[in-house]
């Protein structure tokens, strides 16, 4: 099937709203991917994985993809690695979530005018896209964001997150370019960009990234926000 072209099979949806069918087709390599993790872990999500969180949400989070062991097995956006840890915990300090995280989607954690999804939304092997797949699944990042009425602040979790969100609102990247606690301004308004380093255990691990940092970061958010109001 051509890239970009819907496939009308049951079962085999490309578009469901703003989210990919379980068997989106769109990127080969992807599929051969998903497949062999659905034969070696049956019980796993192992399919495209879904926006978390409600669309009327002023804040939007944006990763680069679901991880193997984390996302792609539980089915909700940064639970069962170490990244949700830290990002969830974050955003219940500055009142973005509520409930206990126990890195399982069944919970209760919900969210609080904040959204959380991912430039790519099929586990890629070595948690590493290429860029054609995310050119290819940025349609989906793109409707998305158009169902957000409300949006006013987009957090990008690392530089390919930021640079694919460049490309999804059409910003120069060279006018915008990544840094963490860098903080963006569309050239016709719209919604804030904030850039953070990814929340990863490596990252954390080798001090690229701070717990203070990464709330710094979320007290920007909080601090724009308040100055940004559901529109009407």
């Amino acid at each position: 099937m051509p890239a970009g072209r819907a496939c009308a099979r049951p079962g085999l949806g490309v578009w469901l709203g703003a989210e990919p069918g379980r068997d989106c087709p769109r990127c080969p390599r992807l599929v051969d991917f998903r497949e062999t993790w659905r034969a070696k872990k049956p019980d796993w999500e192992n399919a495209p994985v879904p926006s978390f969180g409600p669309a009327a949400a002023r804040l939007l989070i944006v990763g680069l993809a679901p991880g193997l062991q984390g996302a792609n097995r539980t089915g909700r956006p940064f639970t069962g690695d170490y990244a949700g840890d830290l990002l969830y915990a974050t955003l219940k300090e500055f009142g973005f979530a509520r409930g206990t995280y126990e890195a399982r989607p069944d919970d209760g954690l919900t969210l609080i005018d904040a959204r959380i999804t991912n430039a790519v939304r099929c586990v890629p092997p070595e948690n590493k896209p290429t860029g054609p797949e995310i050119t290819t699944c940025r349609p989906f990042l793109v409707a998305t964001m158009a169902e957000m009425p409300n949006l006013a602040a987009i957090v990008a979790l690392g530089r390919i997150a930021h640079d694919t969100l460049m490309g999804t609102l059409g910003w120069k990247k060279s006018a915008h370019p990544f840094g963490h606690g860098a903080v963006h301004a569309g050239p016709s308004g719209g919604a804030a960009v904030f850039d953070s380093y990814h929340c990863s255990r490596y990252n954390t691990n080798t001090g690229v990234l701070t717990p203070d940092m990464f709330r710094a970061v979320f007290s920007k958010v909080r601090a724009h926000l308040a100055d940004a109001p559901p529109k009407l």
